[in-house]
């Protein structure tokens, strides 16, 4: 069985960072994207960041040059950097690992933003 556990999340000003770890355990194997998506309350789940087995990168327009992603398929470790933290980034952080065949998924970690 295959579990995502995320960590750092938590309250911080606006202008303030968070570094949020994510790890896999159990059998997965091959793993080609790793990625994180967020959730606000009364909105549908968005992507945020991922990155390939090839360390490819991609972003979201809204935090493009705010946070960092990054991570080893190997390992079966991801991490997203963010800095300069706004009060909409304020959700409920996700992070997910596929490969060809499935979709894994954590139980997310909370990140207030305060203004």
């Amino acid at each position: 069985q295959v579990h995502l556990v995320e960590s750092g999340g938590g309250l911080v000003q606006a202008g303030g960072s968070l570094r949020l770890s994510c790890a896999a355990s159990g059998s997965i194997f091959s793993i080609n994207v790793m990625g994180w998506y967020r959730q606000a309350p009364g909105t549908q789940r968005e992507l945020v960041a991922t990155v390939t087995s090839s360390y490819s990168t991609n972003y979201a327009d809204s935090v493009k040059g705010r946070f960092t992603i990054s991570g080893d398929t190997i390992q079966k470790t991801v991490f997203l950097q963010m800095n300069n933290l706004k009060p909409e980034d304020t959700a409920v952080y996700y992070c997910r690992m596929s490969n060809l065949r499935n979709d894994y998924w954590g139980q997310g970690t909370q990140v207030t933003v305060s203004s």
